[in-house]
């Protein structure tokens, strides 16, 4: 009967911020997709999101290899911003392959990856995911494969957007200023005349000390942000611990479902063995004859097996 039970949706181990000590120190990566065939077939998203300032990079493919992931890192993050001490992913083989490892290790960065069936654990990913898809549809409405041709408008409105955690643009804390937007072209304003008029290295000088008190100033606000935030959701949590050696059942997923069950499936499968508990809520996990699971399971997506 454990295992027909219904799937609970209460969340069972407490929510913890990740955050960034500077700009481009960590990036969180996901691909979206497929979405609409669009000219060259192209139908998936890489898209990689800077977890301090939220600048985003993005690049559509008509399939995603490692090596395309490798490409993108190498000429839209180490070439731009340096080279970053963090990478989370998920569990995808494009992110997890010895040849994008080797790469990432070449370069001193760390490769960090969220449990399977458990977005949460990518957050900052999930988040920026969303926006760029609801933005995407809200511009094409019919018209669906030309979201390619889109896609660098939607970026600059992103990139231009203050954001809620921060207060401020990601425009502005990756290059310490506003971007000058199309209004500012034809109609003078004050920031484009006084550009005209002062000398310009006191100009700089001006924009970079304002970078750093935006930086900080974002910092701050985003660390409260993050406080109130995981409160809100930590009181809806109902705390489940799993000891070593302890029986457990998984989540039925799709790739997992027996083929021809239909509306009968079992909610759960297993038991498992819970070998080893990690300190964000994931454990991981063996079969009844010793057999390790090849990835942690977040405690979201398990629940005891009682015989």
């Amino acid at each position: 009967m454990s295992k027909i039970r219904p799937i609970p949706h209460v969340p069972s181990a407490a929510l913890k911020s990740v955050s960034s000590p500077w700009p481009f120190a960590q990036w969180g990566m996901d691909i979206v997709g497929p979405l609409p065939a669009a000219p060259a077939q192209k139908k998936f998203l890489l898209v990689a999101t800077d977890y301090f300032s939220k600048w985003v990079e993005a690049e559509a493919y008509a399939s995603i290899k490692d090596k395309d992931v490798t490409k993108f890192v190498w000429k839209n993050i180490v070439c731009r911003f340096g080279i970053p001490q963090i990478i989370i992913a998920d569990n995808g083989p494009q992110f997890d392959s010895i040849a994008f490892r080797n790469f990432c290790s070449e370069l001193n960065i760390r490769n960090s990856y969220s449990t399977p069936r458990y977005p949460q654990s990518n957050g900052q990913a999930e988040a920026t995911n969303k926006t760029l898809i609801n933005a995407l549809k809200k511009r094409l409405e019919q018209a669906k494969g030309k979201w390619v041709e889109e896609l660098p408008g939607v970026l600059w409105a992103y990139r231009t957007t203050p954001g809620r955690p921060t207060g401020n643009t990601p425009f502005a804390l990756t290059y310490g200023m506003d971007a000058v937007i199309p209004t500012e072209i034809g109609l003078p304003t004050i920031r484009t005349d006084a550009a005209k008029q002062k000398d310009a290295n006191t100009e700089l000088g001006r924009n970079l000390d304002w970078a750093d008190e935006v930086r900080e100033s974002a910092s701050i606000r985003m660390a409260d942000y993050q406080q109130r935030a995981s409160a809100h959701y930590n009181r809806k949590v109902r705390p489940r611990n799993f000891k070593n050696g302890t029986l457990v059942l998984r989540k039925v997923f799709e790739n997992t479902a027996e083929v021809g069950a239909g509306k009968f499936q079992a909610n759960w499968e297993g038991p498992y063995i819970v070998s080893k508990a990690n300190e964000n809520g994931a454990y991981h996990l063996q079969k009844l004859d010793g057999t390790p699971l090849l990835r942690p399971w977040n405690v979201f997506n398990l629940k005891q097996y009682y015989q």
